[in-house]
Parts: C-alpha cells; structure tokens; sequence
C-alpha cells in the first residue's frame, strides 16, 4: 500500500469512528470530566464547561435506555450461571432506570421541566442507579474472568510448549479476557466516579479527584470503541 492509501484508510477509520454516537458522547465525557478536573469545583470556565458539556451529553442519550430496557428482557446465554444472570439483570434494570431518569433530568435543566426540586431528587436517584450498575458490572466482570481463566487453564494443559499461542481458539479467549479486564477497571473506577458525584465521601472524593478518575474512564472508553484496523496484505 502507498502512503495516500495509508492516509485514506486511517481517515476512513477516523471518519468511522466519529459516526458513532457514543464515541462522541465520551470524546464529550472526557471534555466535562476533564473540566471538573480543572475546575476543582470551584466557579470560573473550567466549571461553566464541565455544566454545559454535562447537560450537551444528555442530548447524546436520548431513548439510550432502550439498549439496556431491550437486554433486560432478552434470555440470556445457554449456560450462564443464575447468579450472574441475576447480576446481568439486575445491571440492565439499573442502567436502564439511570438513562430513562437522566431524560427528565435534562428537560428539568434546560428549562422544559419547571419543578427543580423534583428535578434534583431524580438527579441522585439517577447517579444512585448508575452506581448500582456499576456495582453489578463489576462482578460480572470479574465473575466472567473468573470462567475465562479456569477454562483457559484446562485448554493450557493440552498444549506443548507456545502451542497455545497458535490456537485460535485459546487467542479468541485470551482476548476476551484482556478486554473484560479493561472492561473491569474501567467499572471499578466509575464507582469511585459516582460517589464522588454524590458526594457520598467528598473528604476524600473531592470534585479534583472525581474530575480525574472520571477523565480516566472517559479515555478507556474512547479505546474501547476504536474500530477494529484492516489487516494489510503482504505481496
């Protein structure tokens, strides 16, 4: 490949990649969090931005918590054991009642909804759900590594030497398992993030800390949902 090709093909996944309503929800994530960071809570632009980001990414979700509604009524996967069945469940209601909260939420803060103190009351309740899911999708994930790794080790034992690194099958699932790591500090973090947003410990949880951890996960986010590159063929 020439280099115009290169530069096409990295466009073409850039252009791709901003396609995506959510990556531009998080690109914005990484924006307010950033600005809470900067701000340290205290009043001057850093905290004008992270505010009006905040309420712009409100726009990004609108109907989003039908993606959760729909998976909270799926069956789940032959197989899944019933306790993180439940947990799965259970994350999907949470989300779910979060991104429907979070809509009146934005139509109280922009004006629409004229009761601000209702308002506010569901704002908490919002974060209170957002971090019950990521409660629950942390012990998914580590439940989900857990079988990974045990079933990875049994494929291990059927190997000689680096044989496993050329079984397709034993990569897939080494993959996976990479992933859901990542996929699990960024939850674990996210809990830290929204204690800090309910100021359930702002001691230690302050606005600085919370600005941080929450550009933190902002970032993996972004990494998480890069598309996948083109293989380039060798001559």
């Amino acid at each position: 490949m020439t280099t115009l090709d290169l530069t096409r093909a990295e466009l073409a996944l850039i252009v791709l990649y901003l396609n995506k309503a959510e990556a531009r929800d998080k690109i914005c994530r990484a924006i307010q969090y950033g600005s809470k960071f900067v701000s340290g809570g205290q009043p001057g632009t850093a905290q004008i931005v992270d505010k009006n980001t905040s309420l712009a990414r409100k726009v990004f979700r609108l109907f989003k918590f039908v993606n959760d509604f729909h998976g909270l009524i799926s069956p789940v996967p032959k197989g899944t054991p019933l306790p993180l069945a439940l947990l799965g469940k259970s994350k999907n209601a949470l989300l779910s009642t979060f991104l429907f909260l979070d809509q009146i939420v934005w139509l109280g803060r922009s004006g629409i909804y004229k009761n601000k103190e209702r308002t506010e009351l569901l704002g908490r309740i919002s974060l209170f759900c957002w971090l019950g899911s990521s409660v629950c999708t942390t012990a998914v994930e580590i439940s989900e590594i857990g079988r990974l790794s045990s079933s990875m080790k049994k494929m291990e034992k059927e190997f000689k030497g680096d044989e496993k690194h050329h079984d397709e099958v034993y990569r897939a699932k080494l993959q996976k398992s990479n992933d859901r790591t990542l996929a699990l500090v960024k939850s674990s973090i996210d809990i830290v993030v929204a204690i800090g947003l309910l100021q359930l410990a702002p001691k230690t949880v302050t606005p600085r800390v919370t600005g941080a951890l929450g550009f933190t996960t902002s970032l993996i986010s972004c990494y998480q949902l890069l598309p996948a590159r083109p293989k380039v063929k060798t001559p």
